[in-house]
């Protein structure tokens, strides 16, 4: 009897010192990351023994993948917001608002239409000028800013991640090499350190886990890619430019260490790496080319209307912007040595949308233009096609632009490209213009005189008209056939307009040399010039076509036989702000392209409205990701909670347990302690 008591109380000691160090090790790493709470069981006592026990940890792989993607989401979210939310406040501020520039500066415009000989008018002109670049310098800084700093966390982030899914990758085989053995059980810190990774790399990109031989974890992205693979294999993330360096994109190394690029869209890679390339995207990419976007228009617009006017020296108008040449972007695939610039052709800055470009020479002399969004991708058309134009190359000048494109939508671009050196068929370069000329728009010139107030042409009446008729202001269209003094380039610097006596519908033109035949004014009065060249009666004073005279005018009310309208050059127009007038007019006109399919009127907004529809994008943006973010915040505590109750350490659990095995120990003890007992009494009595 006292060899079972003997028997039963030494297994009761150990079973029960095999629950206290189990109980011991989940106190002592209650407070260590990624510890999974571990419990020992026994098998029931069999021939007085109780079997050594088995310790396992207490692990619900469900929860466990739930948590790390709550926790890839919420990490995604957290990122945006934080970086989102430094460039909403900064672009809300009224100190870089853009549109307090542009209305100072169009403000003091109209300050000047009332004194246009004023130089201390004119100068503060050209200060708002300089002030309207600065500050959209200054926003584009901002923009650069971020994106530096995007592109230095994502260097950390992806250095982390590589780090990781070596570690994973080496403590699978450190666990296959146990898996199966007497040692397996008392490794389960590698079980721990392996999870804790796992969950770490979820934090930096959405990830999936699958079982693997000999008890080891093979990962994937969200996405499909493999990261982690069987037999210690495992792949890793690379950053690199193409064909933008400063662009920086995620690209995975497989292929036997070839760097292939990863087509996935930020919005599933999730993680901060996710979150980070999907800011860059949404916020940083779109409010740099938008900025960029608007000063082009404005910058392009106004340096027309200049052209059209004449300055305070009695001048044709010159550029009071420097419009941007910028440098396209190789790719590295290309096997030319072609190169490409890029420019806003003159007149067609209206045209530009706020996008980047990849322009393919698709053929001799050939481009094809590719306008994409903010992601990269070619934007599809109404049929879900690429939509592109294709366009010809000057063989000679290398250019492509609207006068060798007649009728193509060619997005306001002007491209170049060097013949010295022509691409290869299939080469591709990327334009980045509104993004680039965003910090490098420039004043033409600092004079204020420059500023071209007046209108190269004047009109009268004749004063010994008798008639209800007067004459209009006038329209220039084109000075290209005008001199700089000016000259209309007629046989005079004047052209008469006369009611004809033969017939009271009848009118003829005359230079003071030439004289038109009669001709029919319509009802409507407007575009004489026009109407002289439709009825095929210009030809008699001028060469030029009606466009090519460049300026027209109307006549209102009705005059009587024998009146007579002059329309002449504006020599020493020094007073005049009738072009002034049409500069001011800028501020309302609808000179920024909304959308890069149609090209319509209907589809543009003013400058205000532009910069108003970009700061409420970027807000608009940033708290929908707020919202995400607090729902996504929530599910993954929710997630952790439940991940906690099933595999955490609950002290109140651990200290029931101590007191509870201490008690079954000190039994056992006893036991043992009588069995002794009676076994001492029992050899005595023999002797």
């Amino acid at each position: 009897m006292s060899f079972n008591l003997f028997d039963i109380a030494s297994s009761g000691v150990r079973a029960s010192s095999e629950l206290l160090q189990t109980t011991s090790k989940n106190i002592t790493n209650v407070n260590t990351v990624g510890y999974v709470r571990e419990r020992t069981e026994h098998m029931t006592m069999i021939d007085n023994q109780v079997g050594r026990g088995e310790t396992y940890r207490l692990l619900n792989e469900f929860a466990q993948k739930q948590l790390n993607r709550d926790t890839s989401n919420k990490t995604f979210f957290d990122q945006f917001v934080t970086e989102a939310g430094r460039v909403d406040s900064l672009f809300s501020q009224e100190s870089n608002s853009l549109s307090t520039s542009v209305n100072s500066f169009f403000n003091n415009i109209q300050e000047s239409l009332n004194q246009p000989s004023s130089s201390v008018a004119r100068s503060l002109v050209m200060t708002d000028a300089q002030s309207l670049i600065e500050q959209m310098d200054r926003l584009s800084g901002i923009v650069i800013d971020q994106q530096s700093v995007v592109n230095e966390q994502l260097e950390i982030f992806s250095d982390e991640a590589n780090n990781l899914i070596q570690n994973i990758s080496t403590l699978n085989n450190k666990i296959a090499a146990v898996d199966g053995t007497s040692q397996e059980s008392g490794s389960s810190s590698l079980y721990n350190e392996r999870d804790k990774a796992i969950r770490d790399l979820s934090a930096l990109i959405d990830i999936e886990t699958l079982d693997g031989p000999n008890g080891s974890k093979q990962i994937y992205m969200g996405t499909g890619e493999a990261l982690v693979m069987e037999n210690g294999t495992f792949n890793l993330f690379s950053l690199t430019g193409d064909p933008d360096p400063n662009f920086k994109e995620l690209k995975l190394d497989v292929q036997g260490g070839k760097a292939v690029p990863l087509e996935v869209d930020p919005s599933k890679l999730k993680g901060k790496i996710g979150g980070l390339l999907a800011f860059r995207d949404d916020i940083l990419v779109p409010a740099q080319n938008q900025i960029g976007q608007m000063g082009l228009a404005l910058a392009d617009t106004f340096n027309q209307q200049n052209h059209l006017g004449m300055d305070a020296d009695g001048n044709l108008g010159g550029d009071i912007f420097n419009i941007p040449e910028v440098q396209a972007f190789a790719y590295q695939a290309n096997t030319g040595n072609g190169s490409m610039t890029a420019t806003v052709e003159a007149g067609k800055g209206n045209e530009l949308p706020a996008s980047d470009f990849i322009v393919k020479y698709s053929g001799t002399n050939e481009v094809e233009i590719y306008p994409i969004d903010n992601k990269g991708e070619m934007i599809k058309d109404a049929n879900g096609n690429n939509l592109f134009t294709t366009a010809s190359v000057d063989p000679t000048t290398g250019k492509v632009n609207s006068q060798n494109n007649t009728g193509l939508d060619l997005f306001g671009l002007e491209l170049t490209l060097d013949m010295s050196s022509t691409p290869n068929i299939d080469d591709q370069f990327m334009v980045k213009l509104n993004s680039q000329a965003s910090t490098s728009l420039e004043l033409a010139t600092n004079r204020p005189e420059d500023i071209a107030l007046a209108s190269p042409i004047r009109t009268a009446n004749d004063i010994n008209n008798t008639g209800a008729a007067s004459i209009s202001a006038g329209t220039v269209s084109d000075v290209s056939n005008f001199t700089d003094t000016p000259s209309l380039q007629l046989s005079t610097d004047s052209l008469t307009l006369t009611k004809s006596a033969e017939n009271p519908d009848m009118f003829t033109l005359t230079d003071g040399v030439n004289t038109s035949a009669p001709f029919t004014i319509d009802s409507s009065g407007k575009n004489i010039i026009q109407q002289a060249e439709t009825a095929g009666v210009l030809g008699a004073i001028t060469t030029l076509t009606a466009e090519e005279v460049g300026f027209d005018f109307n006549i209102e009310g009705t005059p009587a036989v024998g009146d007579s309208f002059t329309i002449e050059a504006n020599a020493d127009g020094f007073d005049d702000n009738r072009n002034g007038q049409l500069l001011a007019d800028i501020q309302y006109s609808n000179i920024v392209r909304q959308n890069v399919v149609g090209n319509a009127s209907n589809n543009h907004k003013t400058l205000n409205q532009s910069y108003t529809g970009l700061v409420s994008d970027i807000g608009v943006v940033t708290h929908q990701a707020q919202t995400s973010g607090a729902a996504f915040t929530a599910l993954a505590e929710q997630s952790e909670a439940w991940y906690e109750s099933l595999s955490g350490v609950n002290l109140d659990e651990e200290a029931a347990n101590l007191l509870r095995f201490q008690q079954s120990y000190a039994a056992s003890a006893q036991v043992l302690s009588t069995a002794r007992a009676i076994f001492d009494t029992l050899l005595n009595a023999a002797r």
